[in-house]
């Protein structure tokens, strides 16, 4: 397995880290950040749904790298 395999797997995992972090800050933002911080509930909403909206991208993004990284053959292998 060389070096760039490695990276790439890593960079997928990170990519589900990241998915996960935007999906919980998007939950926070919509439905806790209110009880924390002063500010209008409706900001709250739009940075919360475009958390969330991101974060979906990113499972999609993590989904297809993973796939890449972990289940396809390398060609030098062939």
């Amino acid at each position: 397995m060389n070096n760039n395999k490695i990276l790439l797997q890593f960079h997928a995992m990170f990519g589900v880290f990241m998915a996960v972090f935007y999906i919980g800050g998007g939950i926070f933002f919509m439905f806790f950040a209110d009880r924390y911080f002063n500010a209008n509930k409706a900001i709250w909403g739009i940075t919360g749904g475009t958390f969330l909206l991101y974060g979906a991208y990113r499972i999609y993004v993590s989904y297809k790298q993973i796939v890449a990284a972990f289940f396809t053959k390398d060609r030098e292998e062939d």
